[in-house]
């Protein structure tokens, strides 16, 4: 069994569930302690960090010898839960793949980049590489929004499972909570109450011709287009009396230019023009959690030096893509440094069955320390 394998296999057995999505969870404490004694071990440079009490980020730094460019590896530790999932954290090679909870999402990624830093540790760069081991990816993000406080480079690589394809864009969210108004009475005295529920009816059929609208109309080359979804619903107090209240919670899924003010002023004519219809309509509505889209250039020193490792080690380059789900490339890109995606293959992402391409983590952690070698030389 290779180096890699090993040291994947020993993550994979380390329960790092994110105790902010599933109460209990054993949270990234001793999967923090593993990371920064294999890195230290390796002669990398550690320090830990708590942004969440007893959640400690790992910052590995390899050195350089000053006057070379920075290249930060990000990937996060923590996992979503294992319900349905036999022995989730034994983990099992079988052929080239490896089983187990977080082998594909993320750790398959995070032992390339250990692997990388180590071996990095030999070479005689002039940039430093600073290796960044997070938490909380799958909830919040505190992680990253941590370290972008207190570390910058000259480009990041974050290595969320992408099958060895050049990530440049993704899409980002907005949680929009909707409330209707409606007027309290007995269920016996119609002429006396106002169903904030059945008001609510119309803001769901509004938002699923916005939707519709929307996704007939991509205008991004790699991501298509925005889309929005009814998410949660709750209203009323009793069985016999007429609901003063409804709210809804909406996802919105937002493209390259999409900001938040455009987001809200699509609800708000949405609410304007039920309202212009329907006198009694009453709604408000305010965002409430706002994950920006990401993209990066093609033609970004950091994108094309890692095409040109990937070609060169695997004989043809590297396809661009673009992917629906959310990263925290967004918040390394949004404090200002150039980031790109890359990452091994494998599949399983928050399933019952997950694995990693045992072949594509040992290709990833190649590529990952050619492109240091060259970056921060």
């Amino acid at each position: 069994m290779n180096e890699i394998t090993r040291l994947l296999q020993q993550l994979v057995a380390i329960d790092s569930i994110n105790p902010s999505l599933v109460a209990g969870g054993a949270g990234e404490r001793e999967i923090a302690r593993f990371v920064a004694n294999w890195l230290e071990q390796a002669g990398v440079d550690v320090t830990l960090d708590e942004p969440i009490p007893g959640r400690p980020n790992v910052i590995g730094i390899v050195h350089g010898t000053g006057g070379g460019h920075s290249l930060l590896l990000n990937g996060h530790m923590d996992t979503v839960g294992t319900a349905g999932m036999d022995r989730p954290h034994e983990p099992v090679v079988a052929g080239e793949r490896l089983y187990g909870r977080g082998s594909y999402d993320m750790k398959g990624g995070l032992a390339a980049i250990m692997i990388a830093a180590a071996r990095a540790t030999k070479l005689s760069l002039r940039g430093d590489v600073i290796l960044t081991a997070v938490v909380d990816e799958e909830f919040a993000s505190l992680g990253t929004q941590a370290i972008v406080k207190q570390w910058h480079a000259d480009a990041a690589i974050v290595t969320e499972p992408t099958a060895l394809r050049l990530c440049v864009a993704h899409k980002g969210f907005m949680w929009v909570e909707i409330t209707t108004q409606g007027k309290a009475a007995h269920g016996s005295r119609p002429e006396l109450g106002c169903d904030a529920i059945a008001k609510m009816g119309q803001v769901l059929v509004g938002l699923e011709r916005l939707d519709h609208s929307l996704r007939t109309v991509p205008s991004h080359p790699l991501l298509g287009s925005g889309s929005l979804h009814a998410s949660l619903i709750e209203g009323g107090q009793e069985l016999s009396s007429y609901p003063e209240r409804c709210i809804l919670q909406v996802e919105r899924r937002t493209i390259p230019g999409e900001t938040p003010e455009h987001v809200e002023a699509e609800i708000r004519q949405l609410i304007e023009e039920i309202g212009r219809a329907d006198p009694t309509f009453l709604a408000s509505a305010k965002i409430t959690t706002v994950r920006a889209p990401f993209e990066i250039a093609e033609n970004t020193h950091i994108v094309r030096m890692l095409s040109h490792q990937v070609e060169a080690l695997l004989g043809s380059a590297p396809d661009i893509v673009g992917e629906a789900w959310w990263t925290d490339a967004a918040l390394l890109a949004a404090s200002g440094i150039p980031t790109v995606l890359f990452g091994p293959g494998g599949a399983g992402a928050h399933a019952v069955i997950e694995w990693a391409d045992l072949e594509q983590v040992q290709q990833c952690s190649d590529i990952l320390l050619a492109t240091i070698q060259r970056f921060c030389a």
